[in-house]
């Protein structure tokens, strides 16, 4: 007969009826379950026969299965290739055995036909999992370890799949650095055909790297080098980086990444000729030595671009090349060509272009010629668009910050650009549009990718900073607000500098059109006694519609109408020694400010949440003196301009300006003007510089201000998932200019000895750390000052907290 115990074993029962006319039941052998067990564990206990010719043949009457406890007989019988009626011989046998067997649901399965035509499928089912243990884990969690194995509770136990996840598990902590870690699965047998699995483990110490060597190196030295691979050497003071395990899969990824050190350095010729890991003899770490090839230094030679028809000019793309004959190989500046060359294609509606740049280099000259093969396709039409992953946001919300459309020339300028429009609004965690062939050559479809993330906050919180001292905030703000990209703000913040209360709300397609609209409700009170000696209480509320001139720039207007308030404490502009600053007493009263104003805003930036490259420039005025009491024009200008020297490295250089006249013969009311420091200009006081009472030490702002920062964020060296981000920082400006009553003294009719306004220049360098800690945005900055007024009021640390609606 045919039997199976993990493997097809025995000889054919039909064999044995035709050769020796048995009338009993040809099952030869009956194995129980338990010796099915055994025979699965070791195959060479099954006894070993001669098969049949496979030439003869009989007829199946019916077909009977025995041994089945858990698995129903039809289930069975529906992955048994064998019907009643159908005539069979040793090859149908053999491969009805091994269907059976594959399916995993059976340990042993043997298969016989009786001189009646009856074929008996005998079987011994794979036991069932109970539970899935494992002991003598501590370096990795055990959920680590489950959510890496296949067997789970209630599955079928196969040995196979048991022997599979005992090498996950021993690749699991060979990645984790445990090189000589050892697993052993173990089964306690229970009743009803059930096991446990057991998972023995024995972790072993962790195994280190004792020391990276290089062989070969000129250029740079060994120190260089290490620096460039992700694997270090073991230190005591690596506690909590893994980067010190020895693991293969990361040095192969650090031999590439060597590759580019040297690539993008000039070494066009570069190789890696061995790299070579050594176990120490105590076994408790290897010895890495790489030798390397860097062969000379090349610099780009001829650099073409190739077509196969006018339909993109060569000489046009080659001018886009960011490489120039003549300047130092470098192999990121091809891939950087190659996406050139692909966006111009793209923006010229070849979705399709395929671009292959093939290089000739002359040892002679040390120049490597490059040319750039470009075939187009055909010009391409967006055939349909499909918005994918938006559980709660409208289609329409998304569709209408696209800017290509079905039946579009496709264009790759305007996809990107759509897909910032996107991330802009910051209802998504990921957006992703990608381009995929459609119904025709000629056609595309685009796939628009959308991952949610949170959009409504309720914020209720407390804080403390070297700003406000202490905060109470409680909040509600829904940016997405029905899936349709309304935003609803309503906040409540007391602090012992600011108290607010305040709504708003933003439609942004007022009216089905391009435009956004919102309006504005507060109340705010200042308590600046700290810093000059008055309350400042403001009531009111707006109107505001923003809308685009382009694809870069918007055009805002507004109107606001509030009732300020300054109080000045009782008995400070009493007459006498110590009286109060008549620059400061002429403030205190209520007034009515009636103001509309306008804003230009023109982005350039290549990510509108973490630029790396561009800029962007805002001009902002606001005329005050449409009815209410107050009378000036506030002219306001900024520009930030990044460039990201490396992926982590990124220069922003950031100029503002500010100034604010009266007219109809009104001075600047305190609360009008400008102040500056704290977070405004780092290493100085909140209102820390500027026009001051030197009498009572009160600021008094300034109707003019121009700062200039320059900003290098550069890498730290902790994860990314920490949110930390460091950089270097200095800060240059000055700030001052009072209206001249506030400079003169009213009784002489002189000036005021007393209050100093001098446009002196200020600067300050130090450190900002910025963290996304769990309670919110926080920022630390380590500031010196560099250049100062002796009445200026300077500080070293200061942090600082910020929600953000």
């Amino acid at each position: 007969m045919i039997q199976t115990p993990g493997r097809i074993l025995g000889v054919s029962a039909l064999a044995l009826i035709f050769a020796a006319g048995l009338a009993e039941p040809a099952l030869a052998q009956q194995a129980a379950p338990a010796q099915a067990a055994a025979q699965a564990q070791d195959p060479s206990q099954a006894p070993q026969m001669q098969l049949a010719p496979q030439t003869e043949r009989a007829l199946v009457n019916r077909i009977v299965v025995r041994g089945n406890q858990r698995i129903d007989q039809t289930t069975v019988l529906s992955y048994l290739p064998i019907q009643p009626g159908d005539t069979i011989d040793a090859v149908t046998i053999d491969v009805a055995v091994r269907t059976l067997s594959r399916t995993g649901l059976f340990a042993d399965v043997q298969i016989g036909l009786q001189a009646n035509g009856d074929l008996i499928v005998e079987i011994a089912e794979n036991p069932i999992i109970n539970q899935v243990t494992f002991e003598g884990n501590k370096a990795l969690a055990e959920k680590k370890l489950r959510d890496e194995v296949t067997i789970k509770p209630r599955g079928i136990y196969t040995r196979a799949r048991v022997q599979e996840d005992v090498g996950k598990i021993v690749e699991l902590y060979r990645l984790s650095g445990r090189i000589s870690a050892t697993v052993t699965p173990k089964l306690v047998q229970l009743d009803q055909n059930r096991v446990d699995v057991v998972f023995e483990i024995d972790e072993g110490p962790e195994t280190g790297i004792a020391a990276i060597t290089f062989l070969g190196n000129k250029a740079f030295s060994d120190s260089d080098l290490r620096q460039v691979m992700v694997t270090k050497q073991s230190s005591w003071w690596r506690l909590f980086s893994t980067n010190d395990n020895y693991d293969p899969n990361r040095l192969d990824y650090d031999r590439e990444q060597l590759r580019k050190f040297y690539t993008n350095r000039g070494y066009y010729d570069f190789r890696i000729l061995s790299s070579v890991s050594e176990l120490k003899p105590d076994n408790g770490a290897f010895g890495v030595t790489v030798t390397v090839d860097e062969g000379d230094r090349y610099n780009f030679g001829e650099i073409k671009v190739v077509t196969e028809n006018d339909r993109l000019n060569a000489d046009f793309l080659q001018l886009l090349l960011p490489i120039r004959k003549g300047d130092l190989y470098e192999s990121d500046r091809i891939q950087a060509a190659v996406d050139t060359l692909t966006f111009a294609a793209g923006s010229a509606g070849y979705a399709f272009v395929e671009i292959n740049p093939t290089y000739r280099a002359d040892p002679e000259t040390d120049t490597v010629n490059v040319t750039f093969n470009v075939r187009e396709g055909q010009r391409v039409y967006i055939d349909r668009i499909n918005v994918v992953g938006n559980t709660r946001t409208l289609d329409s919300v998304i569709r209408r910050e696209l800017m290509v459309g079905e039946g579009d020339a496709f264009n790759r300028s305007l996809v990107e650009r759509s897909r910032n429009n996107l991330r802009a609004l910051g209802f998504f965690k990921d957006v992703k549009i990608e381009e995929t062939r459609g119904s025709a050559p000629d056609r595309s479809v685009v796939n628009v990718t959308v991952e949610e993330q949170p959009t409504g906050e309720l914020s209720v919180g407390a804080g403390f900073s070297s700003v406000d001292s202490f905060v109470l905030n409680l909040g509600i703000t829904e940016r997405n607000f029905r899936g349709r990209g309304q935003n609803v703000v309503a906040r409540a913040e007391w602090g012992s500098l600011r108290q607010q209360i305040d709504f708003r709300f933003t439609e942004p397609k007022f009216m089905g059109r391009d435009v956004r609209a919102g309006f504005d409700l507060f109340h705010i009170r200042y308590d600046l006694s700290k810093y000059s000696s008055y309350d400042y209480r403001s009531t009111g509320g707006g109107v505001r519609v923003t809308y685009p001139l382009n694809g870069y720039a918007n055009f805002s207007t507004r109107y606001f109408l509030k009732d300020d308030e300054v109080v000045i404490p009782f008995g400070y502009c009493g007459s006498g020694v110590g009286g109060g600053s008549s620059a400061l007493c002429d403030q205190a009263g209520s007034f009515i400010n009636s103001s509309a104003g306008y804003t230009l805003l023109v982005s350039r930036l290549n990510d509108p949440v973490r630029p790396t490259r561009g800029w962007s420039a805002s001009l902002r005025q606001d005329f005050a003196g449409i009815g209410g009491d107050v009378n000036y024009i506030k002219t306001e200008a900024d520009a930030s301009w990044y460039y990201g020297i490396r992926p982590n490295w990124v220069v922003s250089v950031q100029g503002q300006a500010g100034y604010v006249s009266g007219w109809n013969g009104d001075p600047i009311r305190i609360n009008d003007r400008f102040f500056k420091g704290g977070n405004t200009f780092r290493g100085f006081e909140t209102a820390g510089m500027g026009a001051r009472d030197l009498t009572t030490t009160d600021a008094l702002g300034g109707n003019f201000y121009a700062i200039g920062t320059v900003e290098l964020t550069l890498p730290n060296m902790l994860p990314e998932e920490y949110g930390i981000k460091t950089s270097l920082f200095a800060d240059v400006g000055t700030i001052g200019k009072l209206d001249d009553r506030y400079l003169v003294d009213s009784a002489t009719g002189l000036r005021n000895p007393n209050i100093v306004d001098d446009l002196a220049l200020r600067a300050a360098a130090g450190i900002s750390i910025h963290w996304r800690s769990p309670m919110g945005p926080i920022r630390f900055d380590l500031s010196k000052v560099m250049a100062k007024e002796d009445y200026d009021k300077t500080e070293t640390f200061r942090f600082s907290t910020s929600t953000q609606f």
